[in-house]
């Protein structure tokens, strides 16, 4: 009774844990937030560039860059935009979202501080 108990408890760990790292829409009403994972982001100007690009987006009403978490939590309207939709409109800004690729030629044009390690930037 007591093994069937704990294996319960870690295995509703595990399921939180694991809901806890994706970015799934929180819906409120006529608005969802999301968290997503912005991997190639480096600095405050990655930051502003993001943040100033995105609220112009259809259906986005707020967006908060953490660069040094890199991540960003966004609120929008879902009948008018999904997270699909972002993490597509920030990649072609040139950064990672989540599992969304940036787009090659928008990353050639980040300026230097902004781009990867790898491939010269970063702080």
């Amino acid at each position: 009774m007591m093994q069937k108990m704990i294996l319960t408890l870690l295995l509703g760990s595990f399921i939180l844990n694991i809901q806890a790292q994706t970015s799934t829409p929180v819906r409120k009403g006529a608005f969802e937030t999301a968290t997503i994972k912005l991997p190639t982001i480096q600095c405050g100007e990655c930051k502003e560039r993001i943040e100033k690009y995105m609220t112009r987006e259809d259906g986005v009403i707020a967006i908060n860059v953490d660069y040094k978490k890199k991540t960003c939590k966004i609120t929008y309207y879902w009948d008018r935009t999904s997270i699909e939709n972002i993490k597509t409109a920030i990649a072609n800004i040139g950064y990672d979202a989540d599992d969304v690729t940036a787009d090659a030629e928008a990353y050639k044009k980040l300026p230097t501080c902004c781009k990867k390690p790898e491939d010269g930037g970063g702080h």
